[in-house]
């Protein structure tokens, strides 16, 4: 076999493309091979409707799989088709997408690297730079956002991620619940960057939406509520964030009642915080007497854990009707407490309570939205941070999107 019919069939062209010659460069370990056509006319890339040919443009060259340990380049003079509608336009390549210096194979191959790791640790094992590596990266989102169907999740989970450690710099991550992947990513936090999202749709397909799981945070709820006539009984607040106000308000107890012991020389509640925002059965074994003997003594503390252990299990309930008994008995204990941080940690939940309830109706939490979030936290660290939002939105839609990332070889 001919070396050009052998790269006719590694590059899967056809008519009117062949290949005229390929060279090969021992020195710079390079394969060159030469593509050229012998058609008039090509179709138009917009209305599909075959054109005459107008001109050529300057050569180009686009990576190919590697020929062994061999670089294969590609050379062509792209073809220019003028079309009666759209005017002069560029025709469609068999084995490059627009704008890409790498042929449709290269990219897939490219892509698969890039999934198991860091984009710099990709370009070293591809032999390109961290420029071109982040640039397929890029288009792979692009390309699946626009093949993605235009239909959004039944359960929406919502939840916010911070973009830099340390900075009240946050992003919004949206996610669908059932299919544990990241449906969208606004780059702020706002009512109005969860509109953007919302906008995307039609009324009718808005109406899919069966129910939204998020924490307390005011603008999320807003947004919500401005698109759906039943928003009080979509919305959800998540179980863990619900937890996490009760548990603050425990450390806030926490936090007084030593300050209060250490003046009188007892150290009974020093170094115990993390034992008492555990739940019972995750305190590690070594401690658990001593953490018992803490729970029966006449602590503030201990009356303040006992109402955050007590309050684990409203979500166990199989009714809505047992689980708002029980919500009513834990409210009123809860805000007779006499605790002050714990009290005002009920009230707040007593004002959303529909929405704390409706639990019970959807029966979906945001713990898939904190398992992703995990991942992302991971994504992150492997990355060493990312330089700016638009990039992280990237990354998070390229592992954990759900995309068709590949590009359709022709």
């Amino acid at each position: 076999m001919r070396d050009t019919d052998l790269y006719e069939r590694l590059l899967g062209l056809s008519s009117p493309w062949q290949v005229k010659r390929v060279e090969l460069k021992l020195e710079a370990q390079e394969v060159h091979v030469y593509v050229e056509h012998s058609e008039k006319r090509f179709e138009c890339p917009e209305c599909h409707v075959g054109c005459p040919l107008y001109d050529h443009q300057e050569e180009r060259v686009w990576r190919h799989l590697d020929t062994m340990q061999y670089v294969t380049l590609l050379h062509a003079r792209p073809p220019r088709i003028d079309c009666a509608e759209h005017g002069v336009r560029n025709a469609r390549l068999p084995w490059a997408d627009p704008k890409s210096r790498f042929t449709l194979m290269f990219e897939r191959f490219a892509i698969d690297v890039l999934l198991m790791g860091s984009v710099k640790a990709a370009a070293k094992i591809l032999g390109i730079g961290w420029q071109e590596a982040w640039r397929i990266k890029s288009r792979a989102v692009t390309r699946g956002l626009k093949r993605k169907p235009k239909t959004p999740p039944r359960y929406v989970g919502i939840d916010e991620k911070a973009f830099r450690p340390g900075q009240a710099t946050y992003m919004t991550v949206i996610n669908d619940l059932e299919r544990g992947k990241v449906e969208w990513v606004c780059e702020e936090r706002t009512a109005e960057s969860l509109g953007e999202y919302f906008d995307q749709f039609t009324d009718q397909q808005l109406g899919r939406i069966e129910g939204f799981a998020m924490d307390m945070w005011r603008p999320y709820a807003k947004a919500v509520q401005e698109r759906f006539a039943d928003a009080d009984v979509m919305i959800i607040y998540d179980r863990f964030h619900v937890m996490q106000e009760v548990n603050e308000a425990l450390d806030i107890v926490r936090k007084a009642e030593n300050r209060e012991l250490l003046r009188e020389g007892n150290e009974a509640l020093k170094g115990s915080k993390y034992l008492w925002l555990r739940s019972r059965e995750n305190v590690p074994t070594q401690r658990r007497r001593q953490f018992a003997a803490l729970r029966r003594g006449k602590l503030k503390t201990a009356r303040a854990w006992a109402i955050k252990e007590a309050l684990r299990h409203l979500w166990d309930f199989a009714t809505p009707a047992r689980a708002k008994a029980y919500w009513k008995q834990w409210y009123f204990w809860a805000s007779h407490s006499r605790l002050f941080p714990v009290m005002k940690a009920a009230k707040k939940l007593k004002k959303h309570e529909r929405r704390l309830l409706n639990y019970f109706t959807h029966r979906i939490t945001n713990s898939m939205s904190e398992s992703l979030n995990g991942q992302i936290e991971r994504l992150k660290r492997v990355a060493n941070g990312f330089r700016n939002k638009t990039n992280f939105r990237i990354a998070i839609l390229f592992h954990h999107g759900g995309l068709e990332l590949y590009p359709v070889t022709h």
